[in-house]
């Protein structure tokens, strides 16, 4: 899906191909398809009510099934669409499709997410690649940006981080994962357990996940639900 229309930042997202059973899972889990836009039935989980479990999940929701590699970002003036996909199908060509570790159902800081088990090295260097090889295309953050991201109390190293490379959260404190809820600080204990147990026990099934794709998200307008433009498919 390619078009022409103003967009207001993308994304570079590990996410699995919409025909896999994981993407389908993912796609449930949260309520929403990100590639067709389509509402999703959530999963039923005692002790947390349909209204809860949508609440609980509209966060991750509105950004698709995913796992940041390169997150939100604004185009730099003189750069469009076809030259990000040109260079997001380059950087693809360059890396080999790899069987993920285990993904298994954690909690991180205050929300819940599928976090790999074992050896990251595979998904830390794609994430890198993605963020050093792609960075001359995305904007300068603008100072309100800035101010927004140090209101999460970074460290002098993510905030130097932050400078660079437009994000805190890369390199050494970039972690893989896929979020499935937002913040769970009001949630009552028994809750955030029934959470997690179905969470484990409704992808703990599927087969072992496949690295194969970046996948191109864009934020049309600001807020907006991300979607899914394109899936570059890595070297067999």
């Amino acid at each position: 899906m390619m078009t022409d229309t103003p967009t207001y930042r993308y994304a570079i997202y590990f996410a699995p191909l919409p025909d896999t059973p994981w993407w389908q899972a993912g796609s449930a889990w949260l309520g929403r398809c990100a590639a067709g836009q389509a509402v999703r039935p959530q999963p039923v989980i005692a002790g947390v009510s349909e209204t809860e479990l949508l609440a609980l999940t509209a966060a991750p929701r509105r950004y698709g099934w995913h796992a940041t590699l390169k997150a939100p970002f604004t185009l730099r003036n003189g750069v469009n669409l076809q030259t990000l996909r040109e260079a997001v199908q380059s950087l693809a060509q360059e890396l080999a499709g790899f069987d993920m570790p285990q993904l298994q159902a954690t909690c991180l800081d205050d929300f819940l997410a599928l976090v790999p088990q074992g050896n990251c090295d595979a998904l830390n260097a794609v994430a890198q690649a993605c963020v050093t090889e792609l960075h001359p295309l995305a904007a300068p953050l603008s100072p309100a940006e800035l101010q927004r991201r140090r209101k999460a109390n970074l460290s002098p190293e993510q905030d130097a981080l932050l400078v660079r490379w437009g994000y805190p959260y890369v390199m050494e404190y970039y972690r893989f994962h896929c979020s499935l809820t937002g913040s769970l600080r009001s949630v009552k204990a028994q809750q955030v357990q029934a959470l997690q147990d179905a969470a484990q026990a409704w992808f703990g099934t599927l087969p072992r996940c496949r690295f194969d794709s970046l996948a191109l998200f864009a934020e049309p307008t600001p807020g907006a639900d991300m979607v899914l433009v394109e899936q570059m498919r890595l070297k067999s």
